[in-house]
């Protein structure tokens, strides 16, 4: 399976020529055009990971195809784009699409600050292979071959990465949900998520938007 990441959160896995996204938001610029997409997941409503415009795009030239996302943004999208097929997808649940299988798992994002109300979120699970919490630290209860972790966000901090990482002990990890960071600041915290998954036998790769890596 074949991993792109995109700016910030979005994420296209492609197998025997077909596709899924995942979490075309708002700060996502340079994805070319995307066929033979046969499902969106979308984690949770926050426009940096559901974004009507990118959707539009996608579904332009793969009609019909479903988004997998929560009751939210189901609402959401049934208001702004009633031409769409959403699914609602909860904790526990399994799907097939296409070379695809699609789990999820967990059910909140995690607090900003207690002035913010908090909404539904999903991690995803794909072909028992790529586990991605989007705004959580949801760890799956089964093996993790490649972990998307989440290394910079509001409702983040850098010991919470570390544990999360910890706890999942990923064989591969590449950081994304990064759009935040400076170089530096990638260096920072890359260097720490990369400590972590050697220290239990794993790997880690840092993709820069539009670069890809292969997972077997």
């Amino acid at each position: 399976m074949k991993i792109t990441k995109y700016e910030h959160a979005a994420l296209v896995l492609e197998l025997n020529n077909e596709k899924l996204i995942i979490d075309p938001g708002s700060y996502t610029k340079t994805m070319p055009e995307q066929l033979g997409v046969k499902a969106i997941v979308i984690t949770h409503i926050h426009d940096d990971h559901c974004n009507e415009a990118q959707l539009d795009k996608i579904i332009a030239n793969n009609p019909g195809i479903k988004i997998y996302t929560t009751d939210e943004v189901c609402r959401r999208l049934t208001e702004s784009r009633p031409n769409f097929d959403t699914v609602a997808v909860h904790h526990g649940d399994h799907y097939k699409e296409g070379e695809f299988t699609i789990e999820f798992f967990g059910d909140m994002h995690l607090e900003i600050h207690s002035s913010w109300p908090i909404c539904q979120n999903v991690g995803v699970m794909i072909n028992k292979q790529l586990y991605y919490p989007g705004d959580s630290f949801t760890t799956p209860d089964e093996p993790v071959a490649m972990l998307a972790v989440p290394s910079s966000a509001p409702w983040a901090k850098l010991g919470m990465i570390i544990d999360f990482v910890n706890a999942v002990k990923p064989k591969h990890a590449f950081a994304t949900h990064n759009i935040h960071l400076s170089p530096e600041g990638h260096q920072m915290y890359n260097g720490r998520i990369k400590m972590i998954a050697e220290s239990h036998g794993g790997e880690f790769t840092h993709l820069e938007p539009g670069e890809s890596l292969e997972l077997s």
